[in-house]
């Protein structure tokens, strides 16, 4: 069993789990950048996704200054927001506006990020599985680069630029062999897995090999991602070192990669219990480290370095806000328990019933008093496993109070669902007192809408 501890409280710190400007009122009710979290379920109802503009635009602008500063004296750095955490046209706009470019794994990704006015130019292009229409949207737009995942792909690639009289600027996706992450499913460098092209089987080597000499792909650059949700920089440091090599074997073969990505992942605290991971100065210190010691071992002009976080911006800045319908107190081998049902659930939330993944809560539509009890706050779907946050101690709890789970801001909209015909939650980005709607709740009506029986 996870021990059970107190939900830590909102308190405007960057190293704790809810949003810089979330806070505690005097009232005892909880504040986001200045607005009560009462007046935001009033007027756009719960579940409701609530983004802290200024914090998420904070967090995207630390790792652009520790990426600049880090990389002042190689080749430069960019910063790549990973659009599948949760992507907008105005979230688009807001990295745009903080110097990140886009990384966008899906046509529609791609489309909202151009939406938003970001350039193709400053869009990079992911998938194992990327449509012809995926293909020649990105090349059609100006891309900064299209992500080569397999070794059938490249001849794909290469004929859908030469139909359109252009030359696709590409990566290859490296399966490096290091392993770094939290649950299987989102450790993405061991071999038996469905992305990248092996360095142990040679496979990249070919890759290489191949698009430098196809016509219709120019071949700027290399590409790693070793996992998700990391908490050290060890394992940036050996997957920077294999890519390194790999570079260091095409140069001497005349192929020149002027250009190495070297992913995302990195990792935020959940629950006051997760370690506070590094800061974006220290990961981007241990790349820079990296690309040092492969200059110096090898001769080679640095090349220009690129990451992908979208987690570590976007998750810390968003609480899902909900409304307690029902409780139920039950009795378990390891003591009594309560049950906690909330208007939403799996639906808004995938990752507990998906990865495990632990969260915490908090009352946040008065002052939470009273002695803690061990809690359960669960959806309202028709599934045992529908548990958004498995253990906390909680204040005794009232139905239709507001209870709000932080660090919801990856994942949560973008791998939200109609399950049970629920439909989705909006996202309200506040800043500075004011609100604005970035996506409207969904009605039961869109829903049928689509229904054409």
């Amino acid at each position: 069993m996870l021990e059970t501890v107190a939900a830590p409280e909102p308190n405007g710190r960057p190293d704790g789990v809810w949003s810089m400007n979330t806070a505690r009122a005097e009232s005892g009710e909880v504040t986001v950048a200045g607005v009560p979290v009462s007046l935001i379920a009033a007027q756009f109802g719960t579940p409701t996704y609530i983004l802290d503009e200024a914090d998420m635009r904070t967090r995207a602008r630390a790792w652009v200054e520790a990426m600049e500063k880090a990389f002042t004296s190689l080749a430069g750095a960019d910063v790549y927001y990973a659009g599948k955490a949760f992507l907008s046209k105005a979230v688009a706009r807001w990295m745009m506006d903080e110097g990140l470019n886009i990384d966008a794994a899906s046509e529609g990704e791609l489309r909202t990020a151009l939406a938003g006015g970001v350039p193709g130019s400053r869009i990079g292009l992911h998938g194992n599985n990327k449509s012809e229409a995926e293909i020649a949207l990105a090349i059609d737009s100006g891309i900064a680069h299209i992500v080569i995942d397999s070794i059938p792909e490249i001849a794909k690639v290469a004929r859908i630029a030469s139909e359109r009289g252009r030359s696709a600027p590409v990566y290859v996706r490296l399966t490096t062999g290091v392993h770094a992450g939290g649950h299987d499913f989102i450790q993405t460098a061991h071999e038996d897995q469905k992305f990248g092209l092996s360095v142990t089987s040679g496979a990249a080597y070919d890759a290489i090999t191949q698009i430098a000499g196809t016509p219709g792909l120019k071949l700027v650059g290399i590409h790693s991602h070793i996992g998700s949700q990391i908490l050290s920089t060890d394992g940036f440091a050996e997957a920077a070192k294999v890519v390194l090599d790999v570079r260091a074997w095409a140069a001497q073969r005349g192929i020149e990669i002027p250009e190495v990505d070297l992913g995302g992942g990195y990792g935020v605290r959940y629950t006051s219990q997760d370690a506070v991971p590094p800061a974006p100065e220290e990961f981007a210190e241990v790349l820079a480290q990296a690309v040092r010691a492969h200059c110096d071992a090898t001769g080679l002009p640095a090349p220009r370095i690129s990451i992908e976080p979208g987690r570590s911006i976007v998750a810390p800045a968003m609480m899902t806000l909900y409304t307690v319908g029902t409780m139920k107190d039950v009795a378990t081998d390891s003591g009594p328990r309560r049950y906690i049902s909330v208007d939403g659930g799996m639906s808004d939330n995938l990752r507990p019933a998906l990865y495990g993944a632990n969260y915490t809560a908090a009352v946040v539509g008065r002052e939470a008093t009273g002695a803690g009890c061990r809690s359960r706050v669960v959806g309202k779907h028709c599934e045992s496993g529908d548990i958004l946050v498995k253990d906390v101690s909680l204040p005794p709890v009232e139905i239709g109070d507001l209870l709000a789970v932080p660090v919801t801001g990856a994942y949560g909209r973008s791998m939200g669902s109609n399950y049970n015909m629920l439909p989705r939650p909006g996202v309200i980005a506040v800043r500075d007192g004011q609100c604005t709607v970035l996506l409207r709740r969904e009605t039961i009506e869109d829903q049928l809408a689509y229904d054409l029986g």
